[in-house]
Protein backbone atom coordinates (compact mmCIF):
# COMPACT_ATOMS: atom_id res chain seq x y z
CA UNK A 1 0.00 0.00 0.00
CA UNK A 2 3.28 1.97 0.05
CA UNK A 3 3.85 1.82 -3.11
CA UNK A 4 0.00 2.65 -4.04
CA UNK A 5 0.20 5.81 -1.87
CA UNK A 6 3.68 6.70 -3.66
CA UNK A 7 2.13 6.11 -6.89
CA UNK A 8 -0.81 8.42 -5.97
CA UNK A 9 1.15 10.86 -4.20
CA UNK A 10 3.59 10.64 -7.20
CA UNK A 11 0.80 10.91 -9.92
CA UNK A 12 -0.97 13.65 -7.29
CA UNK A 13 2.71 15.48 -7.70
CA UNK A 14 2.59 14.94 -11.47
CA UNK A 15 -0.85 16.41 -11.64
CA UNK A 16 0.10 19.42 -9.38
CA UNK A 17 2.95 20.26 -11.38
CA UNK A 18 0.83 19.93 -14.81
CA UNK A 19 -1.40 21.95 -12.89
CA UNK A 20 1.14 24.46 -11.64
CA UNK A 21 2.09 24.70 -15.22
CA UNK A 22 -0.50 25.28 -16.77
CA UNK A 23 -1.39 27.80 -14.30
CA UNK A 24 1.58 29.69 -15.40
CA UNK A 25 0.93 29.61 -18.83
CA UNK A 26 -2.22 31.08 -18.57
CA UNK A 27 -1.02 34.21 -15.84
CA UNK A 28 1.58 34.42 -18.31
CA UNK A 29 -0.63 34.99 -21.05
CA UNK A 30 -2.84 36.62 -18.88
CA UNK A 31 -0.11 39.07 -17.88
CA UNK A 32 0.89 39.61 -21.26
CA UNK A 33 -2.71 40.12 -22.24
CA UNK A 34 -2.75 43.14 -19.56
CA UNK A 35 -0.02 44.26 -20.77
CA UNK A 36 -1.10 44.62 -24.40
CA UNK A 37 -4.14 45.73 -22.98
CA UNK A 38 -2.94 48.51 -21.08
CA UNK A 39 -0.53 49.49 -24.64
CA UNK A 40 -3.70 49.73 -25.96
CA UNK A 41 -4.97 51.75 -23.40
CA UNK A 42 -2.54 54.03 -23.24
CA UNK A 43 -2.37 54.39 -27.08
CA UNK A 44 -6.15 54.67 -26.96
CA UNK A 45 -5.81 57.93 -24.67
CA UNK A 46 -2.90 59.12 -26.35
CA UNK A 47 -5.54 59.36 -29.42
CA UNK A 48 -8.32 60.50 -27.76
CA UNK A 49 -6.10 63.44 -26.03
CA UNK A 50 -5.23 64.09 -29.24
CA UNK A 51 -8.96 64.04 -30.66
CA UNK A 52 -9.67 66.41 -27.92
CA UNK A 53 -6.78 69.00 -29.32
CA UNK A 54 -8.32 68.44 -32.97
CA UNK A 55 -11.85 68.94 -31.91
CA UNK A 56 -11.20 72.08 -29.50
CA UNK A 57 -8.66 73.32 -32.44
CA UNK A 58 -11.73 72.34 -35.32
CA UNK A 59 -14.27 74.17 -32.59
CA UNK A 60 -12.28 77.33 -32.42
CA UNK A 61 -11.86 76.94 -36.19
CA UNK A 62 -15.76 76.55 -36.88
CA UNK A 63 -16.40 79.46 -34.25
CA UNK A 64 -13.70 82.04 -36.70
CA UNK A 65 -15.83 80.73 -39.67
CA UNK A 66 -18.96 81.18 -38.05
CA UNK A 67 -17.67 84.93 -37.12
CA UNK A 68 -16.04 85.66 -40.82
CA UNK A 69 -19.30 83.95 -42.03
CA UNK A 70 -21.38 86.66 -40.48
CA UNK A 71 -19.00 89.09 -41.42
CA UNK A 72 -19.36 88.53 -44.79
CA UNK A 73 -23.13 88.21 -44.38
CA UNK A 74 -23.05 91.73 -43.01
CA UNK A 75 -21.08 93.02 -45.90
CA UNK A 76 -22.95 91.08 -48.28
CA UNK A 77 -26.35 92.93 -47.22
CA UNK A 78 -24.78 96.41 -47.09
CA UNK A 79 -23.11 95.42 -50.66
CA UNK A 80 -26.77 94.91 -51.55
CA UNK A 81 -28.08 97.98 -50.24
CA UNK A 82 -25.49 99.99 -51.77
CA UNK A 83 -26.39 98.26 -55.11
CA UNK A 84 -29.89 98.62 -54.63
CA UNK A 85 -29.46 102.02 -54.02
CA UNK A 86 -26.84 102.54 -57.05
CA UNK A 87 -29.55 100.48 -59.10
CA UNK A 88 -32.47 103.28 -58.44
CA UNK A 89 -29.87 106.13 -59.06
CA UNK A 90 -29.30 104.34 -62.19
CA UNK A 91 -32.78 104.20 -62.92
CA UNK A 92 -33.38 107.83 -61.77
CA UNK A 93 -29.50 108.93 -64.61
CA UNK A 94 -31.60 106.68 -67.37
CA UNK A 95 -34.48 108.55 -67.07
CA UNK A 96 -32.70 111.96 -66.83
CA UNK A 97 -30.78 110.86 -70.19
CA UNK A 98 -33.87 110.26 -71.72
CA UNK A 99 -35.18 113.01 -71.27
CA UNK A 100 -31.95 115.50 -71.98
CA UNK A 101 -31.89 113.16 -75.25
CA UNK A 102 -35.58 113.79 -75.84
CA UNK A 103 -34.57 117.68 -75.25
CA UNK A 104 -31.42 117.47 -77.14
CA UNK A 105 -33.64 116.09 -80.59
CA UNK A 106 -36.12 118.54 -80.36
CA UNK A 107 -33.22 121.31 -79.78
CA UNK A 108 -31.32 119.90 -82.72
CA UNK A 109 -34.36 120.02 -84.56
CA UNK A 110 -35.04 123.86 -83.32
CA UNK A 111 -31.45 124.34 -84.23
CA UNK A 112 -32.05 122.88 -87.47
CA UNK A 113 -34.91 125.35 -88.18
CA UNK A 114 -32.85 128.02 -86.84
CA UNK A 115 -29.92 127.20 -89.35
CA UNK A 116 -33.02 127.09 -92.56
CA UNK A 117 -34.21 130.54 -91.42
CA UNK A 118 -30.93 131.93 -90.88
CA UNK A 119 -30.23 129.97 -94.49
CA UNK A 120 -33.17 131.75 -96.49
CA UNK A 121 -32.84 134.73 -93.97
CA UNK A 122 -29.45 135.21 -95.65
CA UNK A 123 -30.51 134.64 -98.81
CA UNK A 124 -33.12 137.08 -98.53
CA UNK A 125 -30.44 139.63 -97.70
CA UNK A 126 -28.58 138.46 -100.34
CA UNK A 127 -31.56 139.35 -102.51
CA UNK A 128 -32.43 142.19 -100.93
CA UNK A 129 -28.96 143.78 -101.30
CA UNK A 130 -28.93 142.90 -105.12
CA UNK A 131 -32.24 144.61 -105.29
CA UNK A 132 -30.88 147.74 -103.80
CA UNK A 133 -27.54 148.02 -105.29
CA UNK A 134 -29.67 147.76 -108.68
CA UNK A 135 -31.72 150.44 -107.51
CA UNK A 136 -28.74 152.58 -106.19
CA UNK A 137 -27.56 152.12 -109.59
CA UNK A 138 -30.55 152.73 -111.34
CA UNK A 139 -30.52 155.98 -108.69
CA UNK A 140 -27.16 157.03 -109.19
CA UNK A 141 -27.98 156.74 -113.44
CA UNK A 142 -31.20 158.95 -113.17
CA UNK A 143 -28.84 161.08 -111.00
CA UNK A 144 -26.52 161.48 -113.12
CA UNK A 145 -28.55 162.07 -115.96
CA UNK A 146 -30.61 164.60 -114.11
CA UNK A 147 -27.39 166.48 -113.27
CA UNK A 148 -26.34 165.85 -117.20
CA UNK A 149 -29.48 167.22 -117.78
CA UNK A 150 -29.06 170.09 -115.75
CA UNK A 151 -26.14 170.96 -116.37
CA UNK A 152 -27.08 171.35 -120.20
CA UNK A 153 -29.98 173.40 -119.20
CA UNK A 154 -28.06 175.52 -116.77
CA UNK A 155 -26.09 175.96 -120.27
CA UNK A 156 -28.76 176.55 -122.47
CA UNK A 157 -30.34 179.05 -120.20
CA UNK A 158 -26.75 180.86 -119.91
CA UNK A 159 -26.97 181.08 -123.46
Amino acid sequence: MNRILTGVNFLGVLVLAALCVMQWKINSQLNNRADDLERTRQQQTAKIADQEKTIAGNTQDLDDFRKRLDEAQAQNKQTQTKLDGLSAQNKQLEAERAQFVSTLDKWKDAVSQRDTALKQASERVQQLNSERNAAVSKLNDLVSQYNAAMKELNAQRAH
